[in-house]
């Protein structure tokens, strides 16, 4: 599973997060989630409803 795929499931079934506390909950780097949640926002599967939280649609 990509890195693009544990982000969006994480937040399906959680309130908006930070790119920080997605990090720390995935146990991985937040360079790769900064990169997973550009890509999501991208193919608009993500949205931002504050700064620098994010949530699935």
């Amino acid at each position: 599973m990509e890195i693009k795929d544990k982000v969006l499931d994480l937040l399906k079934g959680s309130e908006p997060l930070k790119s920080g506390e997605i990090a720390e909950k995935l146990a991985v780097d937040k360079a790769e989630v900064d990169k997973a949640i550009k890509n999501l926002k991208k193919e608009e599967l993500i949205e931002s409803p504050k700064r620098c939280y994010y949530s699935a649609k």
